[in-house]
């Protein structure tokens, strides 16, 4: 079987208890992903004296992690563990660098059976929807694009989320497991979180060419904090390779370390 093109970026902070729902890794199963073991550091502590006091520890959790994700059937998975004092910084960078095309905000998920997709407009649909299309493409999940317009652009809202389902059934979705939702003239925002209660994956697009300036920040942490859902966020394919190379994410702010698939350990 050929692996797919989209690679997902999971961060779990495994010193913190933070755990994958199996749930979550079932559905992954179909596109690569790469885990980000972090854990985000006070100022006043040297991620090479964090290395040496936790990174045994950091390393044994993410491994058995990784063996989880392999035991489920994932077609390609590969980790790296991390100490930095930004995580968000560290995120960004990442998936930059192993051309991820979106991140995992992990949440519980006891039952995943519909995901909700939060459509802010035309930009990115197809690649979305060839994205989605990969990560559903041995489930049974249903999926509802949601856009919020206003009144007097309510047809032509309309006509985007039919484009939308197109997009999505043209990848070998069933259409009888897209519905769309359209909001008119309120917060999309609190429509994004109303409607999250019934479904159990939340997916968002950037667009923005900074994974940190927006997945992080305004509303998709808003929604990663309030939704108790899990939070995939799928990255603008026209971000480059080189984002962020100026952007003050110097050598000596983080101590990394990758898994080659040979396992064995390469600094960074």
């Amino acid at each position: 079987m050929a692996v797919p093109d989209h690679r997902v970026l999971v961060p779990v902070d495994v010193l913190g208890g933070e755990s994958v729902p199996q749930t979550v890794i079932d559905v992954l199963a179909s596109v690569p992903v790469v885990l980000l073991g972090y854990r985000e550091l006070p100022e006043q502590t040297g991620t090479d004296q964090a290395r040496d006091r936790y990174g045994s520890r950091v390393r044994a959790e993410l491994d058995e992690l990784h063996a989880v994700f392999e035991d489920a059937g994932c077609l390609e998975v590969s980790s790296r563990s991390v100490f930095t004092h930004d995580r968000l910084k560290t995120f960004e960078r990442v998936a930059v660098e192993t051309d991820c095309d979106a991140i995992l905000l992990v949440n519980p998920a006891p039952v995943l059976e519909r995901v909700l997709v939060a459509v802010r407009g035309d930009v990115n649909l197809e690649y979305i929807a060839r994205f989605l299309g990969a990560v559903l493409a041995n489930t049974d999940l249903e999926v509802t694009f949601l856009h919020v317009a206003d009144e007097d652009e309510r047809t032509r809202r309309t006509e985007l989320l039919e484009v939308a389902v197109d997009e999505l059934a043209a990848t070998g979705v069933a259409r009888e497991r897209i519905d769309t939702s359209l909001v008119v003239d309120g917060s999309p925002t609190r429509a994004i979180l109303e409607t999250a209660a019934d479904h159990n994956l939340l997916v968002v697009g950037e667009s923005r060419p900074s994974v940190r300036r927006y997945v992080f920040k305004d509303r998709a942490k808003r929604l990663a904090r309030e939704t108790v859902d899990p939070v995939l966020v799928i990255r603008g394919e026209y971000l480059e390779g080189t984002e962020g190379a100026g952007d003050g994410d110097a050598a000596d702010d983080e101590s990394a370390s990758t898994d080659d698939a040979d396992g064995s350990d390469e600094s960074l």
